[in-house]
């Protein structure tokens, strides 16, 4: 069984002791009932993994780092999601799942049809704290970007920083994704998926994007759920480039 990995802040190097507090610390002895002696994983602000040998003593929980482990090869692709806010938890879920997946971000937004029933620091706060626990458990080596939530024309503005910009729409025209999805990501490093909100995008909203660039696609013959949408897509684009 793999040693349970934790993120720190900082850069840090072979030999060095580093304290872990709060939810790490609390975890490390109480969850995981971990001893001194014992060997956990501590991943730097870098993506430096280190196997660490535990110190648990006056409740206090300290980690000595071994050498760097070699880290793991890159994913070619860069996938970004920018997620139309769902209503309640549903957010909660997309992050963590793309998380599980592989985005390297997450961008929140709100659009015409988005419905705002909790905003301010705390949402996001949560989000950052469900994608560092989920990239934890799901092995990797670094926390996907959870950036702040802006308004679908702010967005509209980012498309040119990505080669290749994907924009799922229930009234898209319909076309095998095996057949057009490989074509456009073919020579793309940094690829942007734009997921609706619950009520979907409005014919206006697709018709900026398809301006600004973006490639509008179909996701099949059933319409999705906004938390699902993003999932269908991240595992094709991991499946087109051989993840």
């Amino acid at each position: 069984m793999a040693a349970p990995r934790f993120f720190i802040e900082g850069v840090y190097g072979a030999g060095q002791t580093v304290t872990l507090a709060g939810n790490d610390a609390h975890k490390i002895a109480h969850v995981l009932r971990k001893r001194s002696g014992d060997t956990i994983q501590i991943i730097d602000s870098t993506a430096n993994r280190f196997d660490a040998v535990l110190k648990i003593e006056d409740g206090a929980v300290r980690a000595q780092l071994s050498e760097p482990v070699a880290p793991k090869s890159s994913q070619r692709l860069q996938i970004t999601i920018a997620q139309g806010v769902p209503k309640g938890r549903k957010m909660d879920f997309v992050v963590e799942k793309v998380t599980e997946l592989g985005v390297a971000a997450i961008v929140p937004f709100y659009s015409e049809r988005s419905v705002v029933v909790e905003s301010g620091q705390g949402k996001l706060d949560r989000w950052r704290r469900l994608a560092k626990t989920a990239a934890a458990q799901c092995g990797r080596d670094e926390i996907p970007e959870v950036a702040e939530p802006v308004e679908f024309p702010a967005l509209l503005k980012t498309f040119t920083a990505y080669d290749c910009v994907l924009f799922p729409w229930e009234l898209a025209e319909a076309a095998p994704l095996r057949d057009i999805l490989p074509a456009l990501v073919a020579d793309s490093r940094r690829v942007l998926v734009v997921i609706g909100p619950e009520g979907g995008f409005a014919h206006s909203e697709a018709e900026a994007a398809e301006r600004c660039g973006a490639h509008v696609i179909g996701l099949g013959t059933h319409i999705l759920r906004t938390e699902t949408a993003a999932l269908v897509v991240v595992a094709l684009l991991n499946y087109v480039t051989g993840v």
